[in-house]
């Protein structure tokens, strides 16, 4: 799919959902990200040459010829890339922006959430600088089930792990989560804000205990497990003194995969084993015909069918990534230079909010209008720190981090 029509035939159009209140010409001399103005005469011109370069899949040569031939600036490659370097915090406070704002709006849908929660998801996905055969960058989604939307986006390095800490947690919250995030310092971290969560687990991966506070092994709680009813135990998180995390109640909730599922699952574990030069440990086969969620939601809230039901909802923001990926390619990056790579993300996140804001007033045309989101107040982090994973705080504040990125 182009993008490129709708960078030329309806920039206005897509220019409208900036967020409002941000003064593109302000922050830009703040950020110093353009001091001289030579073939670039504007903030507008500038965001607009990002946005081109980092979602229409145009080198800097074709993108500084098609901003010569539209009349938006007339700059060499080489000028380009140092312009849009220089820019990489102006977009990220961009960004963090326009994700503010729409936090703002996300807030008032809380009281019409089913079951009294917020429902929420959090995941994390991966992207990839040229000739790379691993992961160099991780983009970590927090989504809203209620208004379908992203509020928390945050970009870090390859060894930047998947973690609730990435995510602004509340209190009324249901956060569903996968594999990744079932830590016992996460889910206390959860618990401890008033939130509850709906996490998978494997079969070794989270010590459990007791009401004797005896250690429960996963497997051999299998044999209770008959047919394709979900079976649920009352168990708890093994406390650690040492790291200050106390044990939590929770509730298990295994249940039988189908047959082809299961033997899809094997099938994925011996092979893996193979490509890493190993033997696939026979607990993990025979786990892998049993699926496993935790909750920390009581069952006179939530029943074990309920609670798979709301896991299944994680599908969602799998299809967010998928449309991020396969409409905006978000996983390939073109450069290798770690301070174009940031900017170049921040352009492509905040090209996927705006589309998504436009294509809405597409489906919900209305000849009368609709009102806009109210101001969003925007902080932002020091423009002078060194480049780095940035995060997007409900309050739209944009952090830089340099260590854990590795220079994102």
């Amino acid at each position: 799919m182009s993008f490129l029509p709708i960078l030329c035939d309806q920039w206005k159009s897509l220019l409208s959902k900036l967020p409002r209140g941000f003064d593109l010409e302000k922050t830009l001399r703040e950020s110093k990200a353009l001091v001289r103005r030579r073939g670039i005469a504007s903030a507008e011109a500038l965001l607009r040459l990002a946005l081109v370069y980092s979602v229409c899949g145009l080198s800097l040569r074709a993108t500084a010829a098609w901003a010569q031939a539209q009349g938006v600036a007339d700059v060499s490659d080489v000028a380009l890339l140092k312009r849009l370097r220089k820019a990489s915090s102006w977009m990220g406070q961009l960004l963090a922006a326009k994700l503010a704002e729409r936090v703002e709006g996300l807030r008032a849908c809380r009281e019409s959430q089913p079951l009294g929660y917020r429902l929420r998801i959090v995941d994390a996905t991966t992207a990839s600088i040229p000739g790379s055969q691993g992961t160099d960058y991780r983009v970590h989604l927090g989504f809203d089930l209620g208004s379908f939307q992203v509020d928390r986006i945050e970009v870090t390095g390859a060894q930047g792990g998947e973690g609730y800490s990435r995510l602004e947690i509340q209190a009324g919250d249901l956060i569903l989560g996968d594999r990744g995030y079932c830590h016992r310092r996460g889910l206390a971290a959860v618990r401890q804000a008033g939130a509850d969560f709906v996490v998978r687990i494997n079969w070794q991966n989270l010590p459990l205990e007791d009401a004797q506070h005896k250690r429960v092994d996963l497997l051999e709680l299998l044999e209770s497990v008959k047919g394709s009813k979900a079976v649920e135990f009352n168990l708890a998180t093994v406390a650690d003194p040492s790291q200050s995390i106390p044990s939590l109640p929770v509730r298990l909730i295994v249940v039988r995969k189908p047959p082809e599922a299961a033997k899809a699952e094997r099938r994925r574990i011996l092979r893996e084993a193979s490509r890493k030069g190993r033997t696939a440990n026979p607990k993990t086969l025979r786990a892998a015909a049993f699926f496993f969620v935790l909750t920390s939601v009581p069952q006179s809230v939530v029943s074990a069918e309920k609670v798979l039901e709301l896991y299944r909802l994680r599908w969602q923001i799998e299809m967010a990534f998928k449309r991020l990926k396969g409409l905006l390619h978000l996983g390939d990056l073109p450069v290798k230079d770690p301070q174009l790579a940031h900017g170049y993300l921040c352009a492509k996140l905040l090209a996927a909010l705006m589309l998504e804001d436009l294509t809405q007033d597409f489906l919900a045309f209305s000849p009368s209008g609709s009102a806009g989101p109210d101001k969003a107040g925007v902080s932002v982090a020091n423009p002078a720190d060194p480049p780095g994973g940035f995060v997007l705080c409900a309050a739209g504040q944009a952090e830089l981090h340099g260590s854990e990125s590795q220079g994102l």
